[in-house]
């Protein structure tokens, strides 16, 4: 929810004389927030070349089994002191971590609860080639790390022969030592005024900056979260002189951002694929101070150099050695968590709007869908159900009964989610309120006292989320006691959580605000909402445990945030943000969704339709033929927007909606198992087609279509008027149509982009890929809870070489049961004519435990690509023939008969079993 002036609330925001400088019309204004021109620390530090004058003290170098230590120093001052720490782990990743040695003010920053404790234990030791007074040379496996000492560079290789990445070779390395104020400091080392605000900055200059280049890449993807296109632009030339403003990361609450630009948006990780055709590798800068990062690259030629600049904190970097962009995935996993494994219900699709008004329009909605045939699992409350903007409070007049509602939605398998905002409304007669204000736990200002802002409330107060105290006594605030008309089936949407203030520097927290542990805001910026999002799902977790809801195995928490920060995936799901009804935003929604995933939150997606204004239908279905294959799938809209229901437009536009969410569930077990996967693994969800193809030529720059999972590629229609789509095919691939499973000729594909006919009918383009397989639901119901006994379809789409592999994951769909093995794994090969069933192995997961066995009994098995004719063929299990022959793919019975189908072969999808096809005899 933006800050866009409603009807609703002029009258309150006029009455109280605040000012908000994004005024009603709908537009970005760049004016209102800063650049690197006016942020001091960036301006100092981009492309300054100064890096020469660090130098490594040869004396100083210490070297055992995993780490390397050695003193830093600057021989332009005398008093920069760092020590540097390198340390190697599994995957392989390096740890590149420098800090100051007595730093005056204490010491600096460092951001904690993001790396897994766990990495400590997957330390790999290196060999040390070579230790002299000029360089300290390391091996690891392949890689060899020369560590150079004056000036300081780190050179990364696969061999003696190949420079892979370099630190510091274009001399913009720079650390800014603590320091006492002096009389001729320069402007902006102690203050900094934007806007009528001004920042004291007690502890002075602590700006970080150093260069990264990969000689050998031709792409750079990552730095989420910003608008613009998956392969990142360059924003300097070769020479460093700019051409665009860098890329900040930088937690906003930006109005009705813009579809095309490096500006920063709500959540930020700073890591990036640097990308090849020979080779993937990874950086994660550890840092949630505000960071702006230049790309300079050559045009279809290897050779990607970057700049990174933080305002504070400590440069901790980690070198992600890939070689695959599988690997680099399963790299970060390793320091920052997978995927929390979502609830089944969570990847349904979602019904929003900037408000609900009451009960009966709550009723109305819900019995919308049903009466329509939409499936759906949850309906959401933006901030007017509450009394006043007080959270975990309802409005009585409109909301009398919120119990009973949400019974009632749940009664027909369907959840409720209510948003619950980072600040608390200034009333000394409030609870909530009083208690956070008498344990001492929200965020001080510069002086010492509460620090007060303005957001929905009016006068409002932010508790310090970074405390451990202020996110046990949050937590607490979610039991069904405490949060009065909740129930276990109400579940939470964290907003404005960059954090917004109406009234402050950039429409945020100002950043010499003090949180605990002697921090700064500077400091923990990026940080503030992760940590909020954080507190809020320890919430929902300790309700799934306690004796209200009587859970053995407790509930999984859902929590919805718009800020992120590295690790937030291991919490729940974000949105892209404030996004707007036009076309530019359904197709900049694409490399948002994938470049976020990319940097390890998969679970994400754009509010479908668009949050501001008014979608036409062709935009609106168009939208939801996306979005169906977004991971997270939720249509939203402001509160002065037309209402747009799927029923709203039209009999065609309702069907041809309906159409695109019954895809979404069609597809859901095999969604759910991409998502176990993510948990274990890291791997995203939604995949450039780069991702999965590395080594192909032509394809790095093509984002509007993508893999979901491993298997499917989609290739949505993004452009008013259009009836055709570009899709790109692997050469390497046989590629089935979805709509009716022919096998797209590889003549039409030799040269990689064709156009196919696509109209408002057809949906989204979607093709399985040959040798893979599809576990799908095909029979159609009101909500993912009604789906849960029905049975299961596996589609197989062969290989030339008659030859596909898939796999499904199954678990209780909602609780922590699968920790301690309640789940199944199971593992598809069809290979020599033969279809098996076997018991898999989720690398990383619990040991499953075989006693685990719902009902999944299989109702059809369809074959795509079977040589010599699909009447050619009979299917036996043990030794008895089959109900099989040619038949459609889906079950519609006009459909094509291009397909070998097994009608109720009368088997379970979880168990062992063998189906061996036979040619007829003729």
């Amino acid at each position: 929810m933006s800050r866009h002036r409603s009807s609703v609330l002029r009258g309150f925001i006029l009455a109280i004389g605040l000012f908000w400088q994004f005024g009603g019309s709908v537009a970005f204004k760049s004016e209102d927030f800063k650049t690197c021109d006016t942020a001091a620390f960036c301006k100092r530090l981009r492309g300054t070349k100064g890096g020469d004058s660090y130098y490594v003290d040869p004396s100083s170098v210490s070297v055992r089994d995993d780490r390397l230590q050695a003193t830093v120093l600057n021989r332009k001052d005398e008093n920069a002191t760092f020590l540097l720490t390198i340390s190697t782990f599994d995957g392989p990743v390096v740890r590149f971590h420098m800090t100051e040695k007595n730093a005056v003010h204490g010491d600096r920053y460092e951001v904690p609860d993001v790396v897994l404790p766990s990495l400590e234990k997957k330390t790999a030791p290196f060999k040390l080639v070579k230790k002299s007074h000029t360089i300290t040379k390391l091996s690891l496996g392949e890689y060899t790390f020369a560590l150079k000492h004056d000036p300081m560079r780190l050179d990364v290789s696969e061999s003696i022969w190949e420079t892979m990445m370099t630190l510091n070779a274009g001399n913009l390395f720079a650390f800014e030592h603590r320091r006492e104020k002096g009389e001729e400091d320069p402007a902006g080392w102690w203050e900094e005024s934007f806007k009528g605000h001004t920042d004291s900055k007690k502890r002075g200059p602590e700006g970080i900056s150093f260069d990264i280049s990969w000689p050998g890449q031709t792409d750079v993807y990552g730095l989420p979260e910003r608008a613009t296109s998956l392969s990142l632009k360059a924003t300097v030339d070769q020479e460093g002189n700019p051409l665009s403003e860098p890329y900040r990361l930088y937690n906003l609450d930006v109005f009705e951002y813009l579809a095309e630009s490096p500006f920063g948006l709500y959540g930020s990780i700073p890591m990036v694929y640097a990308h090849s055709l020979k080779s993937t590798m990874g950086v994660f800068w550890l840092n949630a101070a505000e960071m702006y990062v230049d790309v300079a690259k050559k045009k279809d030629e290897a050779g990607v150099k970057t700049q990174w600049i933080s305002e504070s904190g400590v440069l901790d970097l980690f070198i992600m050695m890939g070689p695959t962009p599988k690997d680099v995935s399963t790299q970060y996993a390793m320091i920052t968590g997978g995927t929390a494994l979502p609830q089944l219900f969570s990847l349904g699709y979602h019904q929003c709007r900037w408000n609900y008004k009451d009960e009966e329009d709550v009723s109305q909605v819900d019995a919308g869908f049903d009466t329509h045939g939409i499936p759906y699992d949850v309906l959401w409350l933006d901030i007017e159900h509450t009394n006043d903007k007080r959270y975990f409070t309802w409005d009585e007049k409109y909301f009398p009964t919120p119990v009973e509602m949400q019974d009632d939605l749940a009664s027909r398998g369907r959840k409720m989610v209510t948003v619950v905002d980072p600040h608390i409304k200034k009333d000394e007669n409030w609870d909530v309120y009083k208690e956070a204000k008498e344990g001492g736990l929200y965020v001080k200002d510069a002086q010492g006292n509460d620090y007060e802002g303005w957001c929905w409330p009016g006068a409002s107060m932010y508790p310090d989320w970074l405390s451990e105290k202020t996110r046990d006594w949050w937590a607490g605030r979610f039991s069904l006691s405490t949060y009065k008309g909740s129930t276990k089936n109400l579940y939470t949407w964290n907003d404005m959580n960059e954090p917004s203030v109406f009234n402050g520097p950039e429409i945020t927290m100002k950043k010499d605000a003090q949180h605990a542990g002697d921090a700064e805001h500077r400091d923990v910026h990026n940080a503030f909402g992760y940590f909020y999002h954080m507190a809020t799902a320890d919430g929902q977790r300790k309700r799934g445990y306690s004796k209200e809801v009587a859970s053995a195995d407790g509930d999984r928490p859902f929590v919805l945030s718009r800020a992120f920060f590295a690790g937030s995936q291991r919490i729940g799901p974000i949105w892209t943000g404030d996004n707007g009804a036009d076309w530019d935003h359904l197709a900049v929604s694409i490399p948002m969704v994938v470049s976020i995933g990319l940097a390890g939150l998969p679970f994400n997606g754009a509010d479908v339709g668009g949050f501001f204004g008014n979608p036409d239908a062709e935009l609106l279905t168009r939208w939801y033929q996306l979005g169906a294959y977004y991971p997270f799938f939720r249509g939203h809209a402001h509160l002065e927007s037309q209402r747009r229901e799927p029923w709203l437009f039209g009999e065609d536009t309702t069907r041809r909606i309906r159409d695109a969410i019954r895809q979404r569930y069609r597809l859901l077990p095999y969604l759910y198992t991409q998502f176990a996967h993510a948990n274990v693994s890291g791997t995203p969800i939604l995949r450039p087609l780069w991702y999965e193809f590395p080594n192909e030529e032509g394809i790095s720059h093509r984002e509007h279509e993508f893999m979901m999972g491993p298997s499917l590629l989609v290739a949505p229609v993004l452009h008013q008027g259009a009836d055709k789509v570009t899709v790109t095919l692997s050469n390497a691939h046989i590629w089935y149509d979805m709509q009716d499973g022919h096998a797209m000729p590889q003549t039409t594909y030799d040269y990689r982009a064709f156009q196919v006919p696509c109209t408002l009918d057809d949906g989204a383009k979607a093709y399985l890929k040959g040798g893979s397989m599809l576990i799908t639901k095909e029979r159609m119901r009101r909500s993912t809870a009604a789906m849960e006994k029905d049975p299961y379809t596996i589609i197989i789409g062969l290989s030339v070489t008659q030859e596909a592999e898939g796999d499904v994951y199954v678990d209780d769909g909602h609780s922590f049961a699968f920790q301690r093995g309640q789940y199944a794994y199971r593992k598809f090969e069809f290979s020599k004519y033969t279809l098996t069933s076997r018991a898999g192995t989720l690398q990383g997961a619990a040991t499953p435990d075989q006693t685990f066995a719902p009902d999944a009994r299989i109702e059809r098995i369809v074959i795509l690509g079977l040589g010599g004719g699909v009447n050619n063929w009979t299917a036996k299990l043990n030794g008895e023939a089959l109900d099989a022959g040619a038949s459609s793919l889906h079950t519609n019975p006009t459909g094509a008969p291009l397909a070998y189908v097994i009608r109720d072969p009368k088997i379970s999808l979880l168990q062992d079993w063998d189906i061996t096809f036979h040619r007829k005899e003729i």
